[in-house]
């Protein structure tokens, strides 16, 4: 094999081993539904085709060693992960949302205030707004459920407050908060210093 040619093959096999490495990840975060089987098998052949050819070039062999090397750890690491998971043990690959669920569910049955603010014009107050709805879809999704788009949020909190300052309140204070394991936003009228 001619040195370019083996150069052209091992950029080729760095580049595929690279998506491979990609795939894996997806897969293992949840979002490829099966292993890269075909990527897998087409790196394989690489090395098998390029461990048999004859190398003469000090640095490509090095070159190529490295590479081998490399897809040897992570198939390891691949195989790892493939068997704890049908074992149903956490692997290296175990995903930290799932972790960060399983710490918070003991918590679901508490009623737990997650974020309180107050708006006196929530069409001047944008980073409050998407503050409290950030905080509030993200609660929402904790217990799978959809977080609502944001403009229907928007309209129903400028709504919420003007109707609140039509009866007197200066300001309006809103509430996320997690009630038997429901997602709850609440409003309430805030009437200052001139009501004791």
């Amino acid at each position: 094999m001619r040195d370019n040619e083996t150069d052209r093959e091992l950029t080729t096999l760095e580049a595929e081993l690279k998506r491979l490495e990609a795939e894996y990840n997806m897969y293992f975060a949840g979002r490829l539904p099966r292993p890269p089987w075909e990527t897998l098998s087409r790196v394989k052949a690489m090395v098998k085709r390029l461990d048999g050819a004859r190398i003469v070039n000090t640095g490509t062999r090095f070159r190529f060693t490295t590479l081998q090397s490399r897809f040897a750890t992570f198939s390891d690491l691949w195989e790892r992960g493939l068997r704890a998971r049908e074992e149903g043990r956490p692997g290296p690959f175990a995903p930290p949302p799932r972790a960060m669920a399983v710490d918070r569910a003991p918590k679901k049955a508490e009623d737990q205030i997650l974020h309180v603010t107050t708006f006196s014009d929530p069409a001047h107050e944008a980073d409050k707004l998407r503050d409290l709805y950030n905080r509030l879809a993200d609660a929402r999704r904790q217990v799978g459920e959809d977080p609502v788009p944001f403009d229907r949020f928007a309209d129903l909190i400028t709504a919420q407050v003007a109707g609140l300052k039509e009866k007197g309140s200066p300001e309006v204070a809103f509430r996320v908060a997690l009630k038997d394991g429901k997602v709850n936003l609440t409003a309430r009228a805030l009437r200052g210093v001139q009501e004791d």
